[in-house]
């Protein structure tokens, strides 16, 4: 039988391997990072306040006039801009 005593098949190189294996691990965490990361629905900028948007309801639906539409409107852009 042969009996290989001494560098393996490498070399004196065991550390390229264990570069190489913590690169590949890298990778993947990164990828499958990526993959996550896009896959989430991401909020569009130009989405209406939820707010606004049942003030304008009541608007159609007769709730409230134009004018109290346009004061309260005014008032909910003025909370939440500061």
């Amino acid at each position: 039988m042969f009996y290989r005593y001494g560098p393996g098949p490498l070399g004196d190189h065991w550390w390229l391997m264990l570069v190489l294996f913590v690169l590949l691990v890298t990778a993947v965490v990164a990828v499958g990072f990526l993959v996550v990361h896009r896959t989430r629905p991401v909020a569009v900028a130009g989405t209406p306040d939820p707010a606004e948007t049942i003030l304008s309801e009541r608007l159609a639906r007769g709730e409230i006039d134009e004018e109290e539409y346009r004061r309260r409107l005014a008032a909910l852009r003025e909370r939440f801009r500061s």
